[in-house]
């Protein structure tokens, strides 16, 4: 019987594993990997407290309990906690239920789902919606079912694309080009080859690791040039930018040059789900093939009715996205003085570098046990090997003398740890 391998490592053959301990060997010598590597995860426990974002309460491992300051929330704006949408969903949970009781097409199709699409297509412009349950999920779903219903499709996919996407792109089945990040001159020839067959471009307005932006409107040029269709994710800028935060497209003025926008509900909305936006063939065609849709359990009434709640304040307001690209501003200004190695970034991300994974786990580790300050360590897979970082997210929540302290927590971190300070440089490795 041939061995079996995982991540480079052979493993034992099944004869031998049932004799050392049953199948439970396979997953202890994963797990052994992780470790060995030293990027194996460890959750903290801690719990949000409603009215106080960021402020948060951390069990330790010996169940006593702190209040620490969270860094490195997705809830971008705070919203999660805003009156205005924990009411809607109070108040639909009383009046609904919390369940949905079903998939869309049985028995789960609520009218608070409804409202919600078709806010979602408003604020993207777009003729229709379509609501998944994760923002994962609308990509891996949305863009395997796209491509596959286009024969012949030919998938021009960002290097730096999220998982979900790539995850979408596999389950298409069809053929893909990877173009460089955001290299214009690369796309370009890639289109140029690929001739007159049909083709879809799939990339994202602001990556979230790097924090660097995708030219939006020259993907579009291209795509009109070489009658390519293109695919979005916004992800981590709706809610966040343009005049009614629908995203970069919306800021950018191009929103109605892109076919399909996707998004989410769990970070600048500060709920949960995701969806895409399109023409209405495009967005009945995925709900009519989609497994990753027809499938599941569609979302409760109450978390559509907050969703849409927020999506409808963050439409008429902009306080929040101006105090948040403030707040972001002085993080880095504050950073940037005391030398930390930050990586430049025109976006709200704020990343410090660290560039390897155990120093990064441990200054994640020092940071959260002496300053109760949380930000988790980003490492391998999510980033490439050798640029290990901390990633913060500033809210507009997080006053002056929050990032004075951060400041005076990394800087006391990088001096404790020895760490690598402003001027390093650090270079991608290949995947």
């Amino acid at each position: 019987m041939p061995a079996f391998r995982n991540s480079g490592k052979t493993l034992a053959p099944v004869a031998e594993v049932r004799a050392g301990g049953g199948y439970d060997t396979y997953f202890r010598k994963a797990l052994d990997g992780l470790h060995s590597e030293r990027r194996y995860r460890v959750f903290a426990d801690i719990e949000r407290i409603s009215g106080r974002f960021p402020a948060a309460k951390w069990r330790r491992p010996d169940g006593t309990v702190a209040e620490i300051t969270v860094w490195c929330s997705n809830d971008y704006l705070g919203m999660g906690q805003h009156q205005e949408v924990v009411g809607a969903m109070t108040e639909t949970a009383a009046r609904c239920g919390v369940g949905a009781g079903g998939t869309r097409n049985i028995a789960g199709n609520t009218s608070p789902l409804v409202d919600l699409e078709r806010e979602l297509a408003d604020l993207h412009g777009k003729e229709a919606g379509l609501v998944f349950t994760s923002g994962y999920v609308s990509n891996q779903a949305g863009i395997s079912t796209i491509a596959k219903l286009i024969p012949d499709c030919l998938i021009l996919s960002d290097a730096f694309n999220h998982n979900s996407m790539i995850e979408g792109v596999r389950h298409s089945g069809c053929e893909k080009k990877i173009f460089r990040h955001n290299d214009l001159g690369h796309l370009e020839e890639l289109l140029r080859e690929a001739g007159d067959r049909p083709k879809l471009i799939v990339f994202e307005s602001v990556y979230s690791m790097d924090g660097d932006i995708a030219p939006i409107g020259k993907i579009c040029d291209l795509a009109d040039r070489y009658g390519a269709m293109t695919y979005l994710d916004e992800v981590h800028a709706v809610g966040l930018y343009g005049p009614r935060g629908a995203g970069i497209a919306e800021r950018d003025g191009v929103m109605h040059r892109v076919d399909v926008i996707e998004g989410t509900l769990a970070k600048g909305f500060g709920c949960v789900g995701g969806y895409i936006t399109g023409s209405a063939a495009i967005c009945d065609a995925v709900r009519s093939f989609a497994p990753g849709f027809i499938f599941t359990t569609a979302l409760p009434p109450a978390v559509a009715a907050a969703a849409t709640a927020s999506v409808r304040y963050l439409k008429r307001s902009g306080a929040e996205r101006e105090a948040h690209q403030k707040q972001a501003a002085a993080t880095k200004a504050a950073l940037d003085a005391a030398g930390l190695p930050l990586l430049e970034t025109e976006t709200h991300i704020v990343p410090v570098m660290v560039g390897d994974a155990e120093l990064c786990k441990a200054a994640a580790d020092h940071l959260l046990e002496r300053h109760k300050i949380y930000i988790q360590p980003i490492n391998y897979p999510t980033v490439p090997r050798g640029t290990e970082r901390l990633r913060i997210t500033p809210s507009p929540f997080h006053d002056a003398a929050q990032i004075a302290r951060l400041t005076e927590a990394l800087s006391e971190t990088w001096a404790t740890l020895g760490l690598p300070r402003a001027g390093t440089v650090f270079v991608e490795a290949a995947e």
